[in-house]
């Protein structure tokens, strides 16, 4: 087997170990969550388990610093393509959304317990979660030019984090409305407030 394909197949194994990871954090929370457990969900033994980390808090830092890691991308991807302000926002926050869905284990991961990693893991998430929010401020900030100078689309933003990061402690995906229907209305509420969401009338489907 070629170092490639070896190369290859280890990461496959890291990435299966940490969506098993985070779907038990995420249900049990990380502290209460064993090793044993996590080898167990990964149809592992325990050595091979630490054949691809060390311990738990290695897990934990693959988890967080991969899902925070990929929102910077995408995040610093819809920078790059200069959208006119009116459209810049609304995007963001479309693939923001968008991400969630693939990764709601994960974001749970890094909203509630990075607390337990330590100060130069912390340090290393943190710094790209300062990406993602200056990007979403330098957008809201382009989107009303008439608050330059002052500290509100800094505020604005951490606002509007509020309604996204903390969506998977009452969203249902696997009920009537999905991520797709939702990023328009994350959209339409922050920009307009409550009398500028949309009502989307669903199509009845005929017998």
């Amino acid at each position: 087997m070629s170092v490639d394909a070896i190369s290859s197949r280890t990461n496959e194994q890291r990435a299966l170990i940490s969506r098993k990871a985070a779907e038990l954090f995420a249900r049990k929370g990380y502290a209460a969550t064993s090793m044993n457990e996590i080898a167990e969900a990964s149809h592992l033994s325990k050595p091979g388990l630490y054949h691809h980390f060390k311990d738990k808090a290695e897990v934990l830092f693959h988890i967080a610093d991969g899902h925070v890691s990929r929102l910077a991308d995408i995040v610093t991807g819809v920078e790059a393509l200069g959208l006119a302000p009116e459209r810049r926002l609304p995007e963001l926050i479309e693939v923001f959304m968008l991400e969630y869905a693939e990764a709601q284990n994960e974001h749970r991961v890094l909203t509630e317990d990075v607390r337990f990693l330590d100060a130069d893991a912390q340090a290393c998430v943190v710094e790209k979660e300062r990406t993602v929010v200056r990007v979403f401020a330098d957008a809201v900030a382009a989107a009303r030019p008439d608050l330059d100078g002052t500290q509100l689309p800094k505020v604005l933003t951490m606002f509007l984090f509020g309604m996204l990061n903390w969506m998977f402690t009452w969203f249902q995906p696997n009920g009537h409305l999905t991520h797709d229907d939702l990023a328009p209305i994350a959209t339409q509420l922050f920009l307009h407030g409550i009398f500028g969401v949309e009502v989307q009338r669903r199509p009845v489907a005929l017998r």
